[in-house]
């Protein structure tokens, strides 16, 4: 058994794909989330704060422009340059929003094309976040294997690779990139668990690759998409706030077309204002990440030197190659028991002899490792 029905219960299989993340609420003994990739710091407390004022002014509608949260969020992603992205620059109510948002623009765009049916491709890797995938299923898009060679009307790759780990620097990622679009077509790139990097994030994201956007569009008709979900390095999932990076200011317009008015709410707009002036809650982050996952990784090899770790050293979890579906399961309803839950790699990734473990804290871990010992 890989889910509890009371885990089951949450999402409706038949249009919606699962997602970690639901189980604290079931679980009476609750003592920390290991399913979700979220910052083991916990929400910054400041910017936690100014959401919290933002509901005394919940009987005004929040900022139609998404001002003064956006251009925040513009300073943070270019601090010398932002004017001249800003309008390039769309918020919405989480990444999932977006994702959909330019999923159905590219499908308006290929109506009229000679293709019968347009084509969609994941990553490179076996496995990736699903809702991609999803939304171009719902909005008929003929889906391709990762393996496939043929060029796509739309490419969609999660770099880093939630829940894999794989990574692309961002010239290979560039060659990738024109290898497998084909011309005219959509391009996403999630980079949500991008910042993890290190200090120097930008330097190796698509985020600072402007002139490959402004190339991709005019030579080729290519419109990349940067696409990132904030809520998971600043721990705040609950308020769903995304964004995406489009390749002209003419695309974001045309996204805020079909977006819903008001999509991102007033404490999430507060929280953003405040959170991207947090430097000390970034720095402790670079500074210790990659410390507690070699902790976790070690820990965990202490229990079983045959499992396998996937992921790169900077990511905030681990995926974990159990070697077969039973272990996998009992690791699985072994740390529900324990109220630290894990994401099993069955349900939506199909991946079923692997576990994913979030990083945390030490104390927390050694309620997990103890969990474990049986296995």
């Amino acid at each position: 058994m890989v889910e509890s029905t009371c885990t089951k219960s949450v999402w409706d299989t038949k249009t919606q794909t699962f997602h970690g993340g639901q189980e604290h609420m079931f679980l009476n003994n609750f003592i920390e989330d290991f399913s979700v990739t979220t910052n083991y710091l916990s929400t910054p407390k400041g910017a936690l704060e100014a959401a919290k004022q933002a509901i005394h002014d919940i009987h005004h509608y929040p900022a139609a422009n998404q001002e003064p949260a956006k251009t925040c969020l513009a300073q943070f992603l270019w601090p010398t340059d932002y004017q001249q992205h800003h309008g390039r620059l769309l918020m919405g109510n989480g990444a999932s929003e977006l994702i959909d948002l330019v999923v159905r623009r590219c499908l308006k765009q290929q109506e009229g094309s000679s293709d019968s049916q347009p084509t969609w491709k994941g990553s490179p890797w076996n496995v990736q976040y699903q809702e991609y995938q999803r939304s171009a299923t719902t909005n008929g898009f003929k889906i391709l294997p990762p393996s496939s060679p043929d060029r796509v009307n739309m490419l969609c790759i999660v770099n880093p690779c939630n829940p894999t780990g794989d990574y692309f620097s961002v010239e290979p990622l560039k060659a990738w990139i024109k290898a497998n679009i084909a011309a005219g077509g959509t391009v996403i790139v999630d980079e949500s668990m991008q910042p993890w990097h290190s200090s120097d994030f930008r330097n190796d994201s698509l985020i600072s690759e402007h002139a490959f956007a402004k190339e991709m569009w005019e030579q080729e008709k290519v419109s990349i998409h940067v696409m990132h979900s904030w809520t998971k390095i600043w721990s705040c999932t609950g308020l769903r706030i995304g964004s995406v990076i489009c390749p002209t200011a003419e695309h974001c317009e045309a996204l805020k077309k079909i977006q819903v008015p008001w999509s991102v709410n007033g404490p999430a707009l507060k929280f953003v204002e405040a959170v991207v002036q947090d430097q000390d809650y970034l720095q402790e982050t670079w500074q210790h990440t990659t410390r507690l996952r070699a902790h976790l990784v070690e820990r965990l090899l202490s229990l079983n030197p045959e499992w396998i770790i996937h992921g790169k050293p900077f990511l905030s979890w681990v995926w974990v190659d159990m070697r077969t579906q039973a272990m996998a399961d009992k690791a699985v309803e072994l740390a529900r028991q324990a109220g630290v839950p894990v994401r099993s790699g069955t349900p939506g990734y199909q991946c079923l002899s692997f576990v994913r473990v979030a990083v945390r804290k030490e104390p927390e871990v050694d309620v997990l490792i103890s969990a474990w010992k049986s296995l």
